[in-house]
């Protein structure tokens, strides 16, 4: 343990754990604070997630990722007790910081992972094509093909391209997230 951290107030640390292990270490050290009464001292446990949007089997999925595998977030006064809280929380290797000294994380760059996390489908994708510019399929069956983007459905999130497949233009429609331009 070490000799009497120097306390900066309430502040956002990061502590690194076993990857995968961010929601057990989320949920032991929840319970922790409260067994060992430190609400007091640690205030929030979270674990940074954001939406996005997948590709599987043609269909689109919103899923949920971790921003930063590996990390779990929490707000706290760092002290000698609270500090042996969390970094003896299974599967918790170490704060990020200096040696044994944790280092908050600045407010700006709290801030910022906040507003990512509170961000919804729609601001996950951007429709940049209009009718006429040429794009490359990136994802699905139809993936390195390249063609024209004939007409838009924004309320979908599908755009219908016309593909030269065979000697011929064939019309495919894709979602947004499948399609680049070239």
């Amino acid at each position: 343990m070490p000799k009497q951290i120097l306390e900066l107030g309430r502040r956002w640390y990061a502590i690194h754990t076993y990857s995968g292990y961010e929601e057990n270490v989320s949920q032991n050290l929840k319970r922790r604070t409260e067994t060992m009464g430190m609400q007091d001292k640690i205030f929030n446990v979270l674990v940074p997630t954001e939406k996005k949007i997948k590709i599987k089997n043609g269909k689109r999925k919103l899923v949920e990722e971790k921003i930063f595998p590996g990390y779990v977030l929490v707000e706290m006064i760092v002290k000698d007790d609270s500090w042996y809280v969390v970094r003896n929380t299974p599967n918790v290797t170490g704060f990020i910081g200096t040696g044994i000294v944790p280092t908050p994380m600045s407010d700006k760059e709290v801030q910022a992972l906040m507003k990512r996390m509170a961000a919804t489908e729609e601001t996950s994708f951007t429709i940049d094509v209009q009718v006429g510019t040429p794009i490359k399929i990136g994802d699905g069956p139809f993936k390195g093909f390249e063609g024209k983007v004939i007409d838009i459905d924004g309320a979908r999130g599908k755009v219908k391209v016309l593909v030269s497949m065979f000697g011929r233009e064939t019309p495919l429609e894709l979602d947004f997230t499948q399609i680049k331009k070239v």
